[in-house]
């Protein structure tokens, strides 16, 4: 699990997103990032997550929000995906695991007795200036937009 919590700096990055754009942490400047972590492309939870956040777009973008989200898959994967659904945000294929373990989020796991490593479903919430405002460990696949936005409704 992540050692990251709200006040700290979010790790920077600078890598490609699943076309090959160059994508960073300071183009988000200015702006609110959903920063969500998925354990794979196309599988039914990972899916569920990515399309509630995608089914409200337009509301989180009208509350300040940018969304990215990362995965180990590759960028034929990521891309695939993304086409798939319709996702208006970018993917980043982290295949080497650079930004996923800066975060803090790939890692031992375990699932029915059985040890591996994989990425622990998270989503940061990074605001304007690149700090860690929120951090979601318990993301609830199917409503996820609305979980940030009950978040942020209240602030």
């Amino acid at each position: 699990m992540t050692h990251l919590k709200p006040g700290d700096k979010a790790p920077d990055f600078n890598t490609v997103d699943e076309l090959g754009n160059p994508l960073k942490l300071s183009d988000f400047s200015g702006s609110k990032l959903i920063l969500f972590a998925y354990p794979k492309a196309s599988t039914p939870g990972c899916t569920a997550e990515a399309c509630n956040l995608q089914d409200h777009y337009e509301q989180l973008s009208q509350a300040g929000f940018m969304i990215v989200g990362i995965s180990a898959d590759a960028p034929a994967k990521q891309q695939s995906f993304k086409a798939k659904f319709g996702f208006k945000y970018p993917l980043i294929p982290d295949v080497e695991k650079v930004i996923l373990k800066s975060y803090g989020i790939w890692g031992l796991k375990k699932n029915y007795g059985k040890e591996y490593e994989g990425i622990f479903r998270t989503t940061f919430i990074i605001d304007e200036n690149g700090i860690i405002e929120k951090v979601f460990t318990k993301v609830q696949t199917k409503t996820h937009a609305e979980q940030i936005l009950a978040e942020y409704s209240s602030k």
